[in-house]
This record gives structure tokens, C-alpha cells and sequence, in this order.
């Protein structure tokens, strides 16, 4: 027994020494023993591990993934239970007893195991010791005391908790963690900041209320300034403004820098999309537009990062009322004290009293707003037939090709005079219109868990967007706002007429270091699931919310698999992109794959995997390929910029991409062509099948004025066929009951 025993350890040596050796390690040896060390030793961790917080919310252990541990391989030649002189299930009988004792699982919850993870914990504790082929001398002996009824089982507990602590490493460092996640006072993480008084100016007014111009004069005249905008259309405004005010300003945005002089010498002034600005660079003075966003699920960090972090003298913040109280609460914990500048609008906007109903009522200076492409494409289809010419602007378009019809539709000179748009407009165009007519209320939202709805617009949406008719300076000194359907215009009324609700908090986002510093603690864990953790155990106060992290995660369970460092692997996580766009996400696959390999991603490979040079596109489908084209190359920039070596052709492909935005443009100014082009290709065949049920003339007009779809004709042609079915069958049952009552009256005569 002995020297089975020594083998099964793996080296040899006397058992007194064993024994003594175990008992001295352990000082423990019997059940009531054991059972009140272990709960003076629980009640000391669990004081310590609480820190004073006694207030900290549990930490949500579903987001705890074990650490595979692998059972013991040695050169034994039999298994632990016949090792212990006992059979095998004698040792599994012994370790469900231990498991389904209260006192164990007690003494599991106050060391920071609850109930799921005292199961999982267990389950690896018992697959371990049954199917390792040695165990460590002190286990070995306690098991062999317990088979034999000399020990108990509760002895077996500081074995388990060493066990649980090694598949779940998070339970012997919660305190570092929560102390990490700790996101209670944001405004200490920018120590530049806070060693200056800044004096807070804010600029409170709807759209078209000259807010942001009266912030903007302020910035041309001051030394040095930078502007953060929520759009690089909006940057590249304020930066040509300037420049053309003789005042030299650079432009940065996540894809580009481009220096206002020849030399590529730093101006004194920058225009920059907010995400972009520096909080160590000194201003005299900076302007932070459309305040408001610092509420968004998605973006809402950015703005709460250049409120509190930029080092500037003068902060201007320009945007909606609403945000007036939690910018005047969050520069309280500052010591900073705010300025309320109130605007009003400069022109009237009037809410009609009809709806417009029909698009033969269309006049020029029209908006038609749609919350969807498919609206977007069967609004301006219907126009088109109508012998009418619109200009198109969604968000998925190149900036360059929103530009260009944009100037389209402002041009006095041009016969295109309606705008057909989704809310992309709300922001960043300058656009003479006249009347803003909402083709719905309802659009596809994202709430605060990240799930999806179709909810009614809110009053804050319905104001920035109806806000942009009646521009101030354009040749329209009034705007008006309705609907294109009756039932909607006595909602959108109630919409506008209510005020709009105060923002509550700012966002927040982890930091890279501070996920550096949790996979410190955490190194097998994923970068997924290091995100889950932090949020789970991040506090913060009533002034802030963290922000919604799907898009994150979703990039970073994609390039799991791909060998990088931390850092690397958080940029590429962070890049901006569509992750509805399959051609762009598996375009990031493919440069986080090659970037791992050190191989620089040059110019020929990136022509090569987009199949440049391409045509004009001849349908929709390939409108929006050339679309999810152009993000690919906002993509390599937005890389190049991070990683200069490995991403080293990007004004080469700068150049490309602007050959794309033409390329766009001509398929955006033909889009009515391409929608009738996808249309009738893939109608084709429902129509063919309507003709031989003699409606193939009626279809194919309606096809022709983009009033039916491939989907719509499918679903037509099923329910004609089911009635034609039921009309049969219906006429046969009828017959059959006529014979069948004929029969009963010649019975009866």
C-alpha cells in the first residue's frame, strides 16, 4: 500500500514521513475540526474581500466562464479509486455527499462561490479527481481516510476551494477587479483638466436657433481652439469655414488628418470628429456640438470624455435645453461653474393642419422623410413617375455623394426640387427646405439593453428633424412640417408640442488600460468576456450609464480565434463599422488574420480583395456593394492610422475611394433606373407566373410604377392559387349537399 501509494504520487518515499507531512500541511484531521477553521477562515476572506462595501452589488457569475483544468496523466497503471483500496464509486458516493452538504455550501457562498458556481466548481472538482491518474499527497490521504470512515467529508472542502479558485482566478482577485470597474468619479481620470478653472459657456436653443454660429465666432477669434462634432461632415464645415476666414485649422477625423498649410506644420486650430480630440493638448478655447448625444447607448462616452477632459480656458457646448441640468450637475463635481446662454429660432415653423396624402401634391422645397432604404426607394420611384426629379440622402451614402445632392437640391438652377431622406438630415447639411413631410412616425430604435424595437419617434428626433425647414439665410423665410398620411398628423402634432425629456446621464466606456489591467488578473480569459466582467462589476453613480457594448463584443467573439496582443486586438474591436454589413466584417477578419502574421496589408492586396476597379452599378444590390466598398476603405484608414507599418498605402487608397464617391453618385443620381432594374429582374418570374392566371397586364403597370415588390407578388400569386383551391373544393361540397337534399325530399315523397 505503501509504495502503490508513492507510485501514485509519482516519486518515492516513506509513509510516516507522508503521513506526518500531510497532517502538518493540513493541522487538520477531523470533521468538527476542520468545519471551524474553515468557517474562522471564510469569515476573515469574506470580511476582507467586501472592502467596507458592504453596499456592492453582486456580480453576475454567469459571465464567469471556467478555466479548463485537465485531470492528472502519469505513469500509473491504476485508476484513484482502486489506488485508495476502495472501489470507485465508494469515492463518487463520498463526493456527492460532499456536495449536497448545507455546511459546505455555506461556507462556498461566503468564499464567493453561489450556487452556479459551486456547481460548476464541483463538477470540475469531481471530474478532476476521478479520471486524474495521480492526486497530490494531502488529497490522496484524506480521500483514503474518508473511504476507510476515518475522516470526513467536509475535510475535503479547502481541496475544493483551491480547485474553484484555479478554473474561476476572478474569485481570489473580486477586490483588484471591482477597484478597477470602479467608474464613480470620472472627471479624476483627466488630471490636465482639473489643474485649470475652465469657464463652461453653454449655448441652449433648438435647430436653426444660431447656437452653435454664435460658439463658432468665438472659436475664429481665439488663439487656438478645436471644434468636436458629432460627424465628419460637420468638422469639415467648421474646418473650411475657418480656413476661409483666414484662420488656418486642420481637420482630423478617425480616416484622415489634413493640415491646413503645405508643410504639414500643426494650426492652432483643429476641427475634429469628437471622438478624435485630444484631452492633453491645451486650448484657449473649444467647442463641443450637440451636447445632447452625451445621453446615446452607443456615443454618448465620447461626449462625456471631451466635457470633462478637455484643457481648454473656454468651453463652449452648444445643443438642446434638455442637457442643461446634467452638464450643470457634472461640472458641479468639477468645481466648475456654467454659463446658460439661451437662442430662440430664427425663422417660424408652422405644423400644417393637413397631410400632404398624396405625392401629386408635392411642391418644390419638399423633404420627404423616410426611417428605412425600402421607403427611401419606393418614395422616389413613385416620384420619378410622376415626371418629377429628387435628390436622395440616407446614411449609408459617402459623405461626398451627400454633398453633391445636397448641392443638387439647394441649386436654384437645377430641375431637381424635392429631397427624399431619412433622418441623416437631423445633422451636418445645410439644405434649403421648405416643408419636412414625415412619410412615418415609427422607426426601428435601439433601447438600453441593446434589443431592437420600432417605436414612435421621440420629440427630441421629431424637432432636430422638422427644425431643418425654414433654414435661416435660405430663400424660404418660413418652414413647414406635416405628414404624408392623415392618420399620422395628429400624433406628430402631440409629438412636437411635447417638451422634451431632461438628459439624465452621461455615458461611459472602459478604457484600454483598464482592460489591460482586468486581463492582468484574468489571462484566460477572452476579450468578450473581459468586457462582460467589467460592466457586471462596474459602479458608477446617478450622473452616469455605461455604454451599450454589443458592437464591441460582436467584433471581438468575431477575431477570437486570430493571435493578438490585447491592445491590437481592443483597436480593431473599436474600429467603426456596420456589423450588418457582412462584406466589411469579414474584411476585418481578414486584415486582423494577415496583421497577425506581420504581413503589411498593401494597396495591390486590398484592390485585389475588392475586385478594383469597378463599374457603375446597374441595380440596387450593387449600389449598396459599392456602398459597404467605400466603408472597407474608410476602414483601412481608420487602421492606418493606428498602425502606420502594417497599414502603409493609405493615400493611395484615399485616392480610390474618391474615384468610389464619384462612382456613387452617378449610381445615386440614377437610383430611380437601378430601382426599376432590380424590380423588374426580380419580378421576372412572379410576373410571368400572373400572366398565365390572367392578371399579367395589371402586375406588370403596377410593377412598372414601383407599386409592388418580387415579395409582394410571391405572396398575391399563393393567396390566388389558395382560393382558387377553396372555390373548387367549396363548389364541390356545395354540390354535394344540393344531390344530398334531393335525395332526402324524394325519401320523404
Amino acid at each position: 500500500g505503501k509504495h502503490a501509494l508513492c507510485a501514485l504520487l509519482g516519486r518515492r518515499c516513506a509513509w510516516p514521513l507522508l503521513r506526518l507531512s500531510a497532517r502538518a500541511g493540513l493541522a487538520l484531521r477531523h470533521g468538527g475540526a476542520i468545519r471551524l477553521r474553515l468557517a474562522a477562515a471564510s469569515s476573515s476572506s469574506s470580511s476582507s474581500s467586501s472592502g467596507g462595501g458592504g453596499g456592492l452589488r453582486a456580480p453576475d457569475t454567469s459571465l464567469f466562464v471556467p478555466v479548463p483544468l485537465k485531470p492528472v496523466e502519469g505513469a500509473a497503471e491504476e485508476d484513484v479509486g482502486a489506488e485508495l483500496t476502495r472501489p470507485l464509486d465508494k469515492v463518487l458516493k463520498n463526493l456527492n455527499k460532499f456536495y449536497k452538504r448545507k455546511e459546505i455550501q455555506r461556507l462556498g457562498a461566503e468564499n464567493g462561490l453561489d450556487a452556479r458556481l459551486f456547481h460548476q466548481a464541483f463538477i470540475s472538482f469531481r471530474k478532476y479527481i476521478m479520471e486524474s491518474s495521480s492526486v497530490s499527497a494531502d488529497l490522496h490521504i484524506i480521500l483514503n481516510d474518508i473511504c476507510c470512515g476515518a475522516g470526513h467529508v467536509d475535510d475535503l472542502f479547502p481541496f475544493f476551494l483551491r480547485h474553484a479558485k484555479q478554473i474561476f482566478p476572478m474569485l481570489d482577485c473580486m477586490d483588484d477587479l471591482r477597484k478597477i470597474s470602479d467608474l464613480r468619479l470620472p472627471p479624476n481620470w483627466y488630471p490636465e483638466a482639473r489643474a485649470i478653472q475652465r469657464k463652461i459657456i453653454f449655448h441652449a436653443g433648438p435647430t436653426n436657433s444660431g447656437k452653435t454660429y454664435h460658439a463658432i465666432q468665438r472659436f475664429l477669434t481665439a488663439k487656438s481652439g478645436i471644434y468636436c462634432g458629432p460627424l465628419k461632415l460637420l468638422a469639415h464645415e467648421i474646418f473650411q469655414k475657418s480656413n476661409a476666414a483666414n484662420v488656418p485649422c486642420d481637420l482630423v477625423t478617425g480616416e484622415e488628418r489634413v493640415y491646413a498649410t503645405e508643410d504639414a506644420r500643426q494650426a492652432s486650430h483643429i476641427a475634429c470628429t469628437i471622438e478624435m480630440c485630444s484631452t492633453n493638448t491645451p486650448y484657449e478655447v473649444a467647442v463641443i456640438d450637440e451636447i445632447q448625444m452625451i445621453r446615446d447607448p452607443a456615443r454618448g462616452w465620447a461626449w462625456t470624455r471631451a466635457l470633462l477632459g478637455l484643457c481648454a480656458e473656454e468651453i463652449h457646448v452648444c445643443g438642446e435645453s434638455a442637457a442643461i441640468d446634467l452638464v450643470t450637475e457634472l461640472m458641479y463635481t468639477t468645481g466648475e461653474e456654467v454659463e446658460v446662454r439661451n437662442y430662440k429660432r430664427l425663422t417660424p415653423l408652422t405644423v400644417l393642419d393637413y397631410a400632404l396624402e398624396s405625392l401629386d401634391n408635392l411642391q418644390p422645397g419638399d423633404c420627404i422623410v423616410c426611417f428605412s432604404k425600402n421607403d427611401i426607394y419606393s418614395v422616389s420611384r413613385q416620384i420619378e413617375a410622376r415626371g418629377l426629379e429628387c435628390a436622395v440622402i440616407y446614411g449609408s451614402l459617402p459623405p461626398g455623394t451627400k454633398l453633391e445632392q445636397a448641392k443638387k437640391f439647394n441649386d436654384p438652377n437645377d430641375p431637381c426640387k424635392i429631397l427624399v431622406a431619412t433622418d441623416a438630415i437631423g445633422m451636418g447639411l445645410n439644405l434649403c427646405i421648405k416643408r419636412i413631410i414625415f412619410n412615418s412616425i415609427v422607426k426601428p430604435t435601439v433601447n438600453e439593453k441593446g434589443e431592437k424595437e420600432i417605436d414612435s419617434i421621440t420629440t427630441s428626433q421629431a424637432l432636430q428633424i422638422a427644425g431643418r425647414a425654414g433654414r435661416f439665410g435660405s430663400s424660404f423665410k418660413q418652414g413647414e412640417v406635416t405628414t404624408m398620411h392623415r392618420d399620422d398628423l395628429l400624433q406628430l402634432k402631440e409629438i412636437l408640442s411635447e417638451s422634451v425629456p431632461p438628459v439624465k446621464a452621461a455615458g461611459l466606456h472602459p478604457t484600454p488600460e483598464q482592460i489591460e489591467m482586468f486581463a492582468y488578473h484574468l489571462p484566460d480569459a477572452t476579450l468578450s468576456n473581459l468586457i462582460d466582467i467589467f460592466v457586471s462589476l462596474s459602479q458608477v453613480d446617478g450622473l452616469y450609464f455605461v455604454c451599450n457594448i454589443d458592437d464591441f463584443k460582436f467584433l471581438a467573439d468575431m477575431i477570437q480565434h486570430i493571435p493578438l496582443n490585447l491592445r491590437s486586438r481592443y483597436v480593431f474591436c473599436t474600429a467603426p463599422l456596420n456589423r450588418k454589413e457582412p462584406f466589411v466584417c469579414t474584411t476585418l477578419l481578414k486584415f486582423a488574420r494577415q496583421f497577425s502574421r506581420n504581413e503589411p496589408l498593401t494597396f495591390d492586396w486590398l484592390c485585389r480583395h475588392t475586385k478594383w476597379p469597378l463599374a457603375p452599378p446597374k441595380n440596387i444590390k450593387e449600389l449598396v456593394h459599392l456602398e459597404a466598398v467605400h466603408d472597407v476603405f474608410d476602414l483601412y484608414l481608420w487602421l492606418s492610422y493606428r498602425f502606420m507599418d502594417m497599414f502603409p498605402d493609405a493615400a493611395l487608397v484615399r485616392d480610390i475611394q474618391k474615384k468610389l464617391d464619384d462612382i456613387i453618385q452617378i449610381g445615386v443620381c440614377n437610383i430611380t433606373k437601378l430601382i426599376r432594374a432590380s424590380q423588374s429582374g426580380a419580378a421576372s418570374g412572379a410576373a410571368e407566373d400572373l400572366k398565365s392566371h390572367g392578371r399579367g397586364s395589371l402586375a406588370n403597370r403596377l410593377l412598372r410604377e414601383g407599386l409592388l415588390t418580387q415579395e409582394m407578388l410571391r405572396q398575391l400569386e399563393s393567396e390566388w392559387q389558395d382560393q382558387h383551391r377553396s372555390g373548387r373544393y367549396g363548389l364541390a361540397s356545395k354540390r354535394n349537399d344540393q344531390s344530398s337534399s334531393k335525395e332526402m325530399r324524394k325519401k320523404k315523397k
